[in-house]
């Protein structure tokens, strides 16, 4: 991990803190869009109460030293939104996004039935892809990385409302950069996957800010003006929803950004 002091989290809320017993009373919630299983140990949910509150460098430290699957995971998760959307230095975000790819492939090697090992993966690698220029990735080979881990994080779990939304968003983003003809013909990117994608994880997790984010954004990249009135209204509802953790608001920050125009 980068010895350079990270970026706080710009809001802090006693609400993201899940002390004691707190944190196992709300995980079905916290958990809903990545299904992540209850860790026993005590050192990994350490890592994961940090992590909710928005001590990302803590969480990652804390997950790293618990030294378990569940641990390893809180570090991915929270070394990939920090990187995602509180990290404004390029090259520190990909470096970390780089990061939890090679730890995300050692784990898929020792525990391939680990549903965040691909998951965390393929959004990494997603994320960095879009740091680099979709272009860029695409011509790297990295886009069916993305997609194979993705897929394989639904083949593992198919309610995982997460994964469904990070897929449908790389189908949207590849036929924004090259077109639906090419898109689907070279890369079987599809309008209709990515809806169908962006659809089954708001009905697996209702409340998502992010999964009605993405679904905004996709419509826009795939649709254009055509449907710019349903990106809108998805923007506002994240915008009116009631985060649960700290990344879920900074999903929610996002909307109404978009909302304020």
């Amino acid at each position: 991990m980068s010895k350079t002091a990270w970026k706080a989290f710009p809001h802090p809320d006693p609400a993201y803190t899940y002390a004691g017993t707190a944190l196992k009373k709300h995980w079905a919630r916290l958990h809903q869009g990545d299904a992540e299983p209850w860790p026993t140990d005590s050192a990994a949910q350490a890592a994961w109460r940090a992590y909710h509150a928005g001590e990302f460098a803590q969480a990652v430290a804390l997950g790293l030293k618990a030294g378990n699957a569940s641990g390893t995971n809180a570090a991915n998760k929270a070394a990939m939104i920090h990187a995602a959307s509180v990290e404004d230095d390029q090259a520190r975000k990909l470096a970390l996004l780089q990061e939890v790819a090679r730890r995300c492939e050692a784990l898929q090697t020792s525990q391939p039935g680990n549903v965040n090992a691909w998951y965390y993966h393929g959004y990494a690698l997603g994320r960095y892809s879009q740091g680099i220029s979709v272009a860029k990735a695409l011509a790297e080979g990295l886009g069916s990385k993305v997609r194979e881990s993705l897929q394989k994080a639904i083949d593992l779990e198919p309610r995982h409302a997460d994964a469904h939304i990070a897929l449908g968003t790389w189908h949207a983003e590849i036929i924004n950069k090259v077109g639906a003809v090419v898109g689907g013909l070279t890369y079987g990117a599809k309008k209709d996957a990515a809806e169908k994608h962006f659809k089954t994880a708001l009905a697996l997790n209702p409340e998502s800010p992010i999964a009605m984010t993405e679904y905004a954004n996709g419509l826009a990249m795939m649709f254009g003006k055509s449907r710019l009135k349903e990106a809108e209204q998805l923007y506002a509802r994240a915008a009116q929803c009631t985060p649960a953790d700290a990344m879920e608001r900074l999903d929610v920050e996002v909307a109404r950004a978009e909302v304020a125009g």
